[in-house]
């Protein structure tokens, strides 16, 4: 009799260590899958200052959380940071620049950076300084603008369209460079700056011209613009990422995020005096 229960005993034993070992096993499984799923459903965005960062936080990232996945955001003090921390895989996506300039940053650093599609854009514009109208310009007037390459070609194509300069023929406009200059109508005196200290040095010219999310950050706004610039395709903003996550699906879902009437919808009601410009190709 003793030796039965004995046996019974170690039975009921080893079933229920078979057991613990099974739930035990399951549940290690189970977690190790959650935890592989939300590492796979994660977005990394790259944001840097500018009104760029702020849209997709507030419109395009609750439209993606609604679908599963998890947006956490990286600061970084400028685009130049936030695209070399891309080109490494550091991050997924940034949508801070347009065509132009990314077009240059792969030429430079020899990355692959591409564009998932173009976004809602706030205009580069003439913005005044110590003079408050275009009718005021005279000859040796001072204008500041950026003199990163992409920006500087763009301000040269606001002066165009101003009448304040023309550029010589043949000149490809999306590279135009103060060499361009064919005719200064009057004589302005043209500085080219790191376009995020022209705010603080407003007050040393006549003039100003500033992407929009330099003047964003300044707290400068759209409505003072003299005027805006008519945005080419090369100037419109993209949401980037590297070249290897295009086909992802993740990357599918921010395009499609932006393309979506939901985003529509909260671009409608958060355009006052038309501050964003959309493609509607896109």
């Amino acid at each position: 009799m003793g030796s039965i229960m004995h046996k019974t005993r170690n039975i009921i034993i080893t079933g229920v260590a078979i057991l613990v070992i099974i739930v035990v096993a399951f549940f290690s499984f189970h977690s190790t899958k959650v935890s592989k799923n939300v590492t796979q459903q994660t977005i990394r965005l790259g944001s840097s200052p500018g009104p760029y960062s702020d849209l997709f936080i507030k419109g395009i990232k609750p439209i993606l959380e609604k679908q599963g996945y998890k947006v956490t955001n990286k600061s970084f003090a400028n685009l130049l940071n936030a695209d070399i921390a891309l080109s490494e895989n550091q991050i997924d996506l940034n949508v801070d620049q347009h065509t132009a300039y990314l077009n240059n940053f792969n030429k430079e650093k020899k990355t692959n950076l591409t564009a998932l599609t173009t976004i809602p854009t706030v205009p580069t514009g003439i913005y005044p300084a110590n003079k408050k109208s275009l009718n005021d310009v005279s000859t040796g007037d001072s204008i500041a603008i950026p003199n990163d390459p992409a920006n500087a070609a763009r301000a040269y194509n606001l002066l165009v369209k101003a009448g304040w300069i023309t550029l010589k023929k043949g000149t490809t406009l999306v590279n135009a460079t103060t060499k361009d200059i064919s005719d200064n109508k009057y004589n302005l005196k043209i500085s080219e700056l790191d376009s995020s200290t022209i705010p603080r040095t407003i007050k040393e010219f006549d003039y100003v011209i500033l992407p929009g999310s330099v003047a964003y950050s300044a707290k400068i706004s759209t409505k003072t613009i003299l005027l805006a610039e008519n945005i080419r395709n090369e100037y419109q903003l993209v949401a980037t990422t590297n070249k290897q996550n295009v086909n992802k699906k993740w990357a599918k879902a921010v395009k499609k995020a932006y393309q979506s009437k939901e985003f529509k919808k909260y671009l409608e009601a958060h355009n006052k005096d038309n501050y964003w410009v959309t493609d509607e190709h896109q």
